[in-house]
């Protein structure tokens, strides 16, 4: 795992934006994130975002999806029976065969390949030999994904040491944590982790040496009521979580205008990092895909705008001063 050190000189050698302008404000940083990472055609259409943008997001990767079906009945998350996981499992070896070339794609591109567990299992009552139970879970079907699916000899130089070393961040389905998270992320080398919830956009915490991000509260709609800044959450608010496709194009609209309005608050203030979580799921017709579409599109080329990744993000911070601590 990188250490602080590491990432500071990685602004240089990766080419990061600098922290700063010229002027002493810092640079407006977006980290743009999806949790699941499943659906390939979604692979495909962040990836072409992404490249179209200029921008560098994080996928959350629940591994049941890169289980075939003796995997699948073989796996066992903490506390659960065998073969039971509340997301599914890949469709079939060849749909596995697709995302795992996708990930390796992503990764090149220097997108964060970051875990989401494996089977979203509410972790409140975890300990923290659960968690790492689960985190070495994902991190040997990660590992054994071109393998199991009969690939062995099409395995990309460097995967074993990816999925094995570049894994860097975690964020908790349901966003539900326990008191055994923080140190077994840093049992295993996790460098963030992006589970909590904050009133606003806000810099993270440093616990025991992790970085810890929050998906903030943000105003949405006609009386600008607070919601976290992620899809499902926005999908709930305006649909009660039920599929609307007659006034999709209203909740997209609504959807771009909360985070325009987030963003402006930022960019022409403090200059806090804005987060936005996303799943691989078109809910209510696809409305918030649009939205995510035309906001990176209207946001990532401003000059003085940085739309990254986690890992990016984190020397960007700490060069702005001390983090603050857990």
């Amino acid at each position: 795992m990188f250490r602080l050190a590491t990432c500071l000189s990685l602004t240089i050698s990766l080419g990061l934006p600098a922290a700063a302008l010229a002027d002493g404000k810092p640079k407006q940083l977006v980290m743009i994130s999806f949790d699941g990472a499943h659906d390939n055609a979604l692979w495909t259409r962040s990836r072409e975002i992404a490249s179209r943008n200029g921008a560098h997001f994080t996928y959350f990767l629940s591994c049941t999806f890169l289980m075939n079906k003796a995997q699948a009945k073989a796996y066992q998350g903490p506390k659960q029976r065998p073969g039971k996981s509340n997301v599914g499992f890949a469709k079939s070896e060849d749909d596995v065969r697709t995302r795992i070339a996708n990930i390796w794609g992503a990764h090149q591109e220097g997108h964060d390949i970051s875990s989401h567990a494996c089977g979203h299992f509410d972790g409140k009552g975890w300990s923290a030999s659960d968690w790492k139970q689960e985190f070495m879970n994902a991190r040997i079907a990660l590992r054994d994904a071109w393998q199991n699916v009969g690939l062995a000899d099409k395995e990309p130089q460097g995967w074993e040491d990816f999925a094995t070393n570049d894994v860097k961040g975690f964020r908790a389905p349901y966003l539900s944590t326990s008191d055994g998270l923080v140190p077994a992320e840093k049992e295993m080398g996790f460098q963030y982790d992006a589970s909590l919830v904050t009133k606003g956009p806000a810099l993270p915490q440093v616990i025991d040496g992790i970085y810890r991000f929050g998906l903030p509260l943000i105003p949405e709609g006609p009386q600008q009521r607070p919601v976290i800044g992620m899809d499902y959450n926005l999908y709930v608010r305006h649909s009660k979580g039920v599929e609307d496709k007659a006034n999709a194009k209203t909740y997209e609209d609504r959807t771009f205008d909360a985070f325009e309005a987030a963003f402006a608050k930022q960019y022409d203030g403090e200059r806090i990092p804005l987060q936005l979580g996303f799943h691989f799921v078109e809910m209510n017709d696809g409305a918030y895909w649009r939205a995510l579409d035309r906001f990176v599109s209207n946001v990532c080329h401003k000059q003085d705008v940085a739309c990254v990744s986690y890992s990016e993000a984190i020397p960007l911070i700490a060069a702005r001063g001390k983090p603050q601590q857990g």
